[in-house]
């Protein structure tokens, strides 16, 4: 899914020049954040963790036969579901997730041998499960478990629901739609509702004869249903090994626009009736984005087809089912007249992060909710990659710095942050773990990751993981563990360091000529919002660092790994009048304090714009985060008067300081967005 707890993306006012890219409108920091049931614009408080056993292995899932027959009056639905299964331990009991579903009958009958009914179905409500009791013993081996039930199409917006929308003529209507993850497959048929228990679905709709039906596959029949003549029974084709959390089924009124990509995959939008125009945008950026993704991961978008389709009522942004992605409204459609380029950039960005997770997430799938951070961190990360090569003229990797990165080191500095990846036990704590530190921030580590590695053996090791695990599930450190293979780097120890401990450092960083080099001395501490770090163990990080200077400040000099809190290193042949610059790009997940000698001396490539924008935004940053923690704050005041004094006005310069040297560091934070917006 999708969500991005970040400030709009305007900036580029005070230490880069040239015209601003247009500005995401409130509609995006609202909508990617609410792309899960609970809003996060900030930090999730933590929940108390509540006792949880997962589901027995003693039988499981081969394959689900399912047929759901709703009403669009009544809002409910029939269902029966045929699934091949396989007990693995013999046992009188079957436990599965069920929520808001009534079972009428349900039975077992093993492979050759004669039917066993259920004599009990025991609900455990708060668990979301289902214990079906049988007479004897099922022993080991495969067998069909056959289950009638009924459900209603709920108006929670989770699980198979109801979502009301309006006819051109203006009539009031419903479609069946579904929204599954993390825990709502459960609400439409019973199943085991984990991610590691994958299995393939057969998927049969029995709709009205005048409603779209879709579903995970493409239509392989379509015929009239024999106790009704105004339904029809449409059946899909059998999907791939998958969780269930990706099966999705949607019944309604909808147009499409229709396309193949470059590699022969069906690409359609589905919209609201009479607005197919507006869902040609979101059609070409998927008709682009499929084949950079095939070839990114050298891996082929496993089904014949991928449908795009915009929801009336949706709760979360938009949701990756496999095949079959639903969008709110406003996350797919761009009317061509009167949608602003702002809207285009984030519909972009959306389908690019869905897409990608056809392969991560929907091809290879975390073990459990534990990992789902990188499923989400890595789509938030390579949606902008995708976004950059179809469209370079947006430069998203500013909007980047400037929304995501800079919003995850804001709320990670403060004492109440988390680890990104938090361990989950009860399915219940998935939502609450969904903020901008597993977004932004894990989108801005495997950012650093990637420029660590180096974009050939990023994608030499994402390839063998896609690979090794495919229709498979994972866990965080199998990546670690191809991407070390690939690049011969100690991935997984320096990863543990950003992963499994909050907060981020500060590196201070002093430098000395000596003959004709330039001798650094770093030295890193953990940042903190509330000022200096004054705990007895301090934390610390394997930090990549990249420098960069003046003789060329789009690439650089030397890259090393901070894997300790002090450092000196050598910077041959740097001339005295040269500038040095840490943290190209913007890309490592850390700030920088430079020695006053150092940041008078980058003055000059502020004024003549030979510092990089995003590289002039990176040191923005810094120093405002900075200024409220100084013990001399006349000299700060200086510090900071100097670089303004390189691109603004001295009024608007005084201005600036006398409100930041005035307030708290919240306030600053508040100071700052207005000045990105401009004063």
């Amino acid at each position: 899914m999708w969500l991005a707890a970040a400030a709009p993306s305007l900036a580029r006012r005070l230490l880069f020049l040239g015209p601003p890219p247009p500005p995401r409108p409130l509609l995006l920091l609202l909508s990617r954040s609410s792309r899960r049931h609970h809003l996060h614009l900030g930090l999730a408080a933590m929940p108390e963790k509540r006792p949880f056993e997962r589901l027995p292995a003693d039988v499981c899932p081969i394959n689900y036969s399912l047929c759901l027959k709703p009403d669009l009056l009544d809002f409910t639905f029939e269902g029966k579901l045929e699934a091949a299964a396989q007990v693995r331990q013999a046992t009188n009991q079957i436990v599965m997730n069920c929520a808001d579903i009534d079972i009428i009958t349900a039975s077992y009958a093993p492979e050759g041998d004669e039917e066993i009914h259920a004599t009990g179905f025991n609900y455990q409500n708060e668990d979301e499960k289902v214990t079906l009791s049988f007479p004897s013993t099922l022993q080991t081996g495969t067998g069909t478990l056959k289950i009638d039930f009924v459900g209603e199409l709920n108006d929670k917006m989770k699980g198979f629901y109801r979502s009301k929308y309006t006819t051109p003529s203006g009539e009031v209507r419903y479609a069946a739609v579904t929204q599954f993850e993390a825990t709502d497959a459960r609400r439409a048929f019973p199943c085991w509702d984990e991610p590691a228990i994958k299995a393939t679905f057969d998927i049969s709709l029995v709709v009205p004869k005048d409603r779209v039906a879709l579903s995970n596959m493409n239509v392989i029949d379509r015929k009239p249903y024999p106790d009704d003549e105004n339904l029809v029974e449409v059946k899909f084709a059998r999907t791939p090994v998958m969780s269930t959390y990706l099966v999705a089924f949607v019944v309604g009124e909808y147009d499409f626009v229709e396309t193949r990509s470059k590699d022969g995959v069906c690409v359609r939008v589905y919209t609201p009736v009479g607005k197919a125009e507006q869902g040609k945008f979101a059609l070409e950026v998927a008709a682009k984005t499929l084949p950079f993704y095939k070839d990114y991961f050298n891996v082929p978008y496993p089904l014949p087809k991928i449908d795009l389709i915009a929801i009336a009522d949706f709760a979360a942004g938009a949701m990756e089912n496999w095949g079959l992605v639903t969008y709110r409204e406003t996350a797919l459609l761009i009317d061509p007249k009167n949608s602003c380029s702002s809207s285009r950039q984030w519909v972009a960005l959306v389908v690019g992060h869905e897409l990608a997770h056809q392969w991560f997430g929907n091809l290879v799938t975390m073990e459990w909710w534990t990992h789902l951070w990188l499923n989400e961190g890595f789509a938030s990360w390579i949606e902008y990659l995708c976004v950059d090569h179809c469209f370079p003229e947006y430069d998203i990797w500013t909007q980047f710095v400037s929304a995501d990165y800079t919003r995850a080191q804001e709320l990670d500095a403060l004492d109440n942050s988390h680890p990104i990846e938090v361990s989950v036990g009860h399915p219940s704590e998935v939502d609450e773990i969904f903020d901008a530190i597993s977004y932004s921030k894990g989108a801005s580590v495997i950012r650093m990751l990637h420029d660590y590695i180096g974009d050939k053996d990023f994608k030499k090791g994402m390839n063998m993981y896609l690979t090794k695990f495919q229709q498979k599930n994972a866990a965080t450190e199998d990546l670690w563990e191809s991407l070390e293979n690939a690049s011969g780097k100690p991935i997984a120890a320096v990863m543990n360091t950003w992963t499994k401990q909050m907060g981020f450092p500060l590196v201070y960083v002093e430098d000395e000529q000596v003959e004709d080099d330039r001798l650094l001395k770093l030295s890193q501490k953990k940042f903190c919002a509330s000022g200096p770090y004054v705990g007895e163990d301090c934390p610390q990080w394997m930090v990549p660092i990249t420098i960069s200077t003046s003789e060329d400040p789009n690439q650089a000099k030397l890259k090393i790994l901070m894997d300790k809190p002090d450092m000196n290193v050598v910077l041959k042949n740097v001339k005295p009048d040269q500038w040095i610059k840490l943290n190209l790009g913007t890309v490592g997940f850390y700030r920088t304090q430079y020695s006053s000698a150092m940041l008078e001396s980058l003055l000059p490539g502020i004024r003549d714009l030979s510092l990089p924008p995003v590289d002039r935004l990176g040191l923005q940053n810094d120093l405002f985060s900075l200024l409220h923690k100084q013990a001399d704050m006349q000299e700060e005041k200086n510090r900071i008067e100097r670089v303004l004094g390189a691109t603004l006005l001295p009024e608007l310069i005084q201005k600036v300081l006398t409100f930041a040297l005035s307030v708290s560091y919240k306030e600053n934070c508040l100071l700052r967005d207005l000045l990105l917006t401009g004063i």
